[in-house]
Parts: C-alpha cells; sequence; structure tokens
C-alpha cells in the first residue's frame, strides 16, 4: 500500500531532500512552498504541491480543505528562519523579533491544527526543531532569538503530543547542523544524511516516543 507524506516547507535544504527521499521510495508526496518557482520544481519532482505560507493566516486557513479526505502516515513540519545573529544577549529588533517567532513558532501553531483530520491512524509527525532550543545542552548565548523560538517550537510540540496521543506519535527533531543556506558551507553533516537519518528515525518511532525531542539520529535530547 503506498504511503502518504506531507511535507511543511519543502521548498529548499532538509524539506526539499525529505520530498525528494519520500518520492524516491515511493511514497505519495505532497509538499508546501511559498512561490510559484518552487512550486513548479517540487510538482517537476513529482510531488503534489499545496501553496502555503504559514507567516499568514489566510493562507494557513486554506490548507485543512486542501488536504480534505486524506490520510498521511508522516508529516514533517519543516518551516523556519534563523533571524539574526548574534553571540550575546543583543536585544533584536520587534521586526527580526515577529518574524521568527511567527515564521517558528506561531507558523506550527496554525498548521497542525489545521492537518490534525488529516493524519491515518498511527501517523508520525515531526517538528524541525534544534539542539539550539536545548535548557538542558546549551553552552552560550549565540542566537539568542532562534533559541528563543525552538525553545517555544519544543513547547508547542509537547502540548500537540498529549493532544494528539492515540492518534499520532509527535516528535521534535534536531537535525543536526546540516550544509543548507541556514546551516552554511562549514557544517558538519550533509544534507541527505539528514534526511536520511531523519526518515529513519520517524519510521522507527512507537508510543513510547510521543512528545519525545531526538537527534536526527534518534537519540533522545534534553529538553
Amino acid at each position: 500500500m503506498t504511503r502518504s507524506t506531507l511535507i511543511v516547507g519543502a521548498s529548499r535544504g532538509i524539506g526539499l531532500e525529505l520530498v525528494r527521499q519520500y518520492l524516491a521510495d515511493g511514497d505519495r508526496v505532497f509538499a508546501t512552498a511559498r512561490n510559484d518557482e518552487s512550486l513548479a520544481s517540487l510538482r517537476a519532482m513529482g510531488a503534489r504541491v499545496l501553496r502555503l505560507d504559514v507567516t499568514d493566516a489566510a493562507s494557513v486557513s486554506g490548507l485543512a480543505w486542501q488536504i480534505d479526505g486524506e490520510a498521511f502516515d508522516t508529516v514533517v513540519v519543516n518551516a523556519g528562519v534563523y533571524g539574526p545573529s548574534t553571540s550575546g544577549i543583543e536585544t533584536p529588533t520587534e521586526a527580526d523579533f515577529d518574524r521568527v517567532m511567527h515564521t517558528n513558532v506561531l507558523g506550527p501553531m496554525r498548521v497542525i491544527p489545521q492537518l490534525a483530520d488529516a493524519l491515518a491512524p498511527g501517523a508520525r509527525l515531526g517538528v524541525i526543531s534544534s539542539r539550539m532550543g536545548s535548557m538542558g545542552l546549551r553552552a552560550n548565548a549565540s542566537g539568542w532569538l532562534y533559541r528563543a523560538s525552538k525553545a517555544a517550537l519544543n513547547s508547542v510540540l509537547k502540548d500537540v503530543s498529549i493532544a494528539l496521543a492515540g492518534q499520532a506519535v509527535c516528535v521534535a527533531l534536531h537535525p543536526g547542523w546540516v550544509r543548507t543556506d541556514m546551516g552554511g558551507t562549514g557544517a558538519d553533516l550533509d544534507v541527505a544524511d539528514s534526511a536520511r537519518d531523519l526518515r529513519r528515525t520517524l519510521a522507527a518511532l512507537t508510543t513510547a516516543d510521543n512528545g519525545s525531542f531526538l537527534n536526527h539520529d534518534g537519540q533522545p535530547l534534553a529538553w
């Protein structure tokens, strides 16, 4: 039986690679992007495309009817931005704060309720977080706005895991330090390897993992 997968935020980087790999495995893949060029590229790969801007309430409000009747086995919510590069506690501008928090936190809080009814029984739902959001593993204050947004995303995921318990296994995932536009060329993990690990980790989830924060290789991370 063909599996159905939804990747939210698939125009580049990890999201795009997840689409590529799930398609290669024969999945029926739905992928979201904001602009015509990205949508056309995803369509050419064989994905079913959905126009979605997680920072736009009207755009997100139309998601539920677009996926009405679907039953996704796997959902990955990947849309995110880093924001300003800071090394200490430099106060962010209001515009930067709004952009990062709206994308990284409000976006998933808007999107996930829209897709809850389109989850297959026992579905896997992963949000792409970061160990930079971990309290227990934190050793410096670099990128503190991004860190705050990912800590908040982890809180969102925990609540989602409670609300959807018995329906889906929901986890926060650290993709590693990946060579993407966000991670930079000096990162230590290739995007294909990160995506492969994330897929393997999602596939191996059990109900006992619901509400967990996991590394790309499946190892638990401290909140």
